[in-house]
């Protein structure tokens, strides 16, 4: 999974006050939230938990049909779609949610183990405006969402 975090962006995600301004730091709520569609669970709690880390909110679905659920009932900024996922896989639900007028704007980033070229092709053919072939290093998701939403901390990207 990579080397640990390092210690100063732990202390840094921690709940304390400036005396200067009176307001805490925040690596926390930041506004933007990322739907993460995912079915396995190790997979889910890395990126999940790296994301929060992040300063973004992560609202989580483990198969295509309740993430086409949730990113019409809760809007998020950016998805995170597995490819391989059960009930709607993720190149259907990412074409329903770009046909979708309430939907289509989210940028979605295609996470899958599909590594071919022509995986890579398709996933911009069916409209995901991203593309990381696992297994993905967390920190590459981090990157790849901080390039569509800006860094969690609410600094310009």
């Amino acid at each position: 999974m990579g080397p640990p975090l390092p210690r100063s962006l732990i202390a840094a995600s921690e709940s304390t006050s400036s005396p200067v301004t009176g307001v805490r730091p925040r690596m926390t709520a930041n506004g933007k939230t990322v739907l993460l569609v995912e079915d396995n669970e190790d997979n889910r709690i890395v990126y999940s938990t790296i994301l929060r880390h992040f300063g973004y909110s992560v609202s989580e679905a483990l198969n295509g049909e309740e993430g086409i659920s949730k990113a019409r009932a809760e809007r998020p900024d950016l998805i995170l779609m597995d490819i391989s996922i059960p009930v709607i896989d993720g190149w259907e639900a990412t074409q329903v949610l770009k046909h979708d007028p309430l939907t289509r704007q989210i940028p979605i980033i295609a996470l899958t183990a599909h590594a071919l070229a022509s995986d890579r092709e398709k996933a911009m053919e069916v409209g995901c405006d991203g593309y990381l072939a696992k297994p993905c290093e967390p920190r590459a998701v981090v990157a790849e969402v901080q390039r569509f939403l800006g860094k969690g901390d609410g600094t310009p990207r």
